[in-house]
Formats: structure tokens, sequence, C-alpha cells
């Protein structure tokens, strides 16, 4: 197969200094909110990059499910892949990709677990189905056969029949931010990169970075 010639010009926006909301969080608000009124899928899908053993990187796709000046949460088995990683380095990147709007966004930081309280409350707040998946799943683990996880769920249907109690080991992390980026596709791959850098006194320093 020779994917050597796709190629897509972006001429839809440029990203001007003078654009940039001083604040990321708001920046970064303006565009998710874009990103959600353009009805595009899943805007709040993003990548998460972990490391590993000796390391080595792992990328997945997860939901942020929160977002605060302290910082943003998605939720997830704690005993996973992307968990134990998290536990052993708690340093991740995330990153948003709009292709409709020819925009990503990219943010690092420190990850932490949020409190039990705000993971009770989540998980509380799914709908029944997804509490049975999350609690009937060894997430990341190896298992037999789609059978035994179908068997695991119909128990704790029977268990549990009107809501599933949040099991210890699922909850949250909250990557709390010390650079964003923002990315915006141009002509001929002369993209806009603005970087914000967290400084000591807590203030931002904007940066253009080259395409």
């Amino acid at each position: 197969m020779d994917i050597s010639h796709l190629r897509t010009d972006y001429t839809q926006n440029v990203l001007e200094e003078k654009d940039l909301d001083s604040d990321p969080w708001v920046q970064f608000e303006n565009w998710l909110g874009a990103a959600i009124a353009a009805n595009l899928p899943e805007p709040h899908g993003m990548t998460l990059c972990t490391v590993g053993e000796k390391g080595r990187p792992s990328s997945r796709v997860v939901l942020l499910r929160g977002l605060s000046p302290q910082g943003l949460v998605f939720y997830t088995n704690y005993r996973s892949r992307k968990g134990q990683e998290l536990e052993q380095h708690p340093w991740a990147c995330l990153n948003f990709w709009w292709p409709q709007l020819e925009r990503q966004v990219r943010v690092e930081g420190r990850v932490q677990k949020v409190a039990p309280e705000q993971s009770d409350a989540y998980f509380a707040s799914r709908p029944y189905e997804s509490q049975v998946a999350s609690a009937a799943s060894p997430q990341s683990t190896e298992i037999p056969s789609r059978a035994t996880l179908e068997e695991q769920i119909t128990e704790l249907r029977c268990e549990y029949p009107d809501a599933v109690p949040r099991p210890a080991h699922w909850g949250g992390f909250c990557l709390v931010p010390d650079y964003f980026e923002f990315w915006q596709g141009r002509k001929a791959r002369l993209h806009d990169r603005l970087a914000y850098t967290v400084q000591t006194d807590g203030s931002w320093k904007v940066a253009r970075l080259a395409p």
C-alpha cells in the first residue's frame, strides 16, 4: 500500500499571538467549545501518553470528563496499563485532535488521583451498563475469551440489579498542566504553533514555535 501521496492542505484559519487569551485555560475552553459547537464526534476525546518500564511510551484515546483550573480529569481502572504506568511515573501528555477544524492541542503535566468522593460521584452518574462493564472488566489483562467477560457481567447484573458501587481500583486522574500548545494548520505545512509554559510565579509565558 502506497500512502506517500496522501496530503491535505490546511487553509481554514490562522493563529496569531494577538488572538490568544493570556490564560491558556480560557484559550483551551474556547477551542473545546468550538469543537463541541461544530458537532464533532467525541470532541472531548484525547490521546493519553504515558511512560512505562525502561522509558517505553504507550498511548490510547480516553475521554476528558472534568475541566477546571486544577486540571483535566479522566477516569480509568487503576490496575490497567495506563493506571500502573501513571502510578510509577506520574507525568503524562494529552493530545486533542480536531481535524475538521484543522486544530490540535497538547497539554503536559503531572498526574495525581482525584479524591475518592469525586470518583464516587462520577461513577454513580454513569449509565448502569457502563458501571457494570467497568466493574467487570480486568482492564489490560489477558482473558480466556469474551464469553468469560460476559459471564462476569451477568454475575454483576444479578448481584447489583439497580446500581453498581464503584470498585476501589477504579477512579479518576487529574493532569495538572505546566504546558499547553495550540496548533493551527496552515497552508504548505507552515502551521501556527503557540505554546504556554508555566513560570515559577504561576504566570504563563507564551512563545511561537517553528512548525
